[in-house]
């Protein structure tokens, strides 16, 4: 079985059973989440609850939780191995054409931006697709492939949605030059040290059709603002790439 389709699973099952647990207080109104255990409970139905409803297929909590208790009790479940087995396939389809589809919008939603970007006054596109305006011109070293370097930085999608920053954990970050997705690689051998650019990351130097973590979609298009504050190692022994 697909394994999102089975982590989502497992997820469920946690969830359920911590609802199960908590039916009584819940139907009763605001759950008591006096304790650690019941927190911990609360929040895996939330982020069962979130999967859910991303999903894109109207499921009926009701009949999750019925399925679940007759399995756990030992009682005759209300379908056959054959038509459980079956109804799994089908929503497995479901899932993974979802994912299909949303991949292909992000591709042409990405595509579009740049198209559209690349024309803005100070936008400079280069041969392989990236995209870059320099806000702060720098005046140190320019980073080789095997160097190791300190930035600060901030990504966000098209959409605006920001999905990490070094500015909100209050520290820059260090990495060699080739630990990093290609759009980074790019851009970092162009930049001096103390420049400030915008970058924008086509979906193919930056996390492809896998995305990221949850936080990037397959084939989202990147936004990226990145200080280069300095190169802290320098080396001519080449570093592999992780890429």
């Amino acid at each position: 079985m697909n394994k999102i389709v089975t982590g989502a699973l497992v997820i469920a099952f946690l969830g359920f059973v911590a609802f199960a647990a908590a039916a009584e207080e819940a139907a009763a109104g605001k759950p008591v989440l006096d304790t650690e255990p019941a927190r911990i409970s609360y929040s895996i139905g939330v982020q069962v609850g979130s999967s859910l409803r991303e999903c894109g297929m109207t499921l009926d909590p009701n009949l999750i939780l019925r399925g679940l208790q007759d399995t756990m009790s030992g009682a005759e479940p209300a379908m056959s191995r054959e038509e459980i087995s079956e109804a799994m396939g089908t929503f497995q389809q479901h899932m993974m054409q979802q994912q299909r589809e949303k991949a292909e919008k992000a591709q042409e939603e990405g595509a579009s931006f740049l198209e559209e970007n690349a024309k803005k006054e100070g936008v400079v596109t280069l041969p392989s697709g990236l995209q870059y305006k320099v806000i702060r011109e720098g005046e140190g070293r320019i980073p080789k492939a095997t160097d190791t370097v300190k930035t600060n930085y901030r990504g966000t999608l098209i959409n605006g949605k920001q999905f990490d920053s070094s500015y909100d954990r209050g520290e820059p970050a260090e990495f060699p030059v080739t630990g990093v997705i290609k759009g980074w690689q790019e851009a970092l051998q162009l930049m001096k040290e103390g420049a400030k650019w915008q970058l924008f990351v086509p979906s193919e130097l930056g996390y492809g059709q896998m995305g990221s973590r949850g936080s990037i979609p397959p084939n989202a298009t990147l936004i990226f603002e990145i200080e280069l504050l300095e190169i802290v190692e320098s080396t001519s022994v080449e570093i592999p790439s992780q890429q």
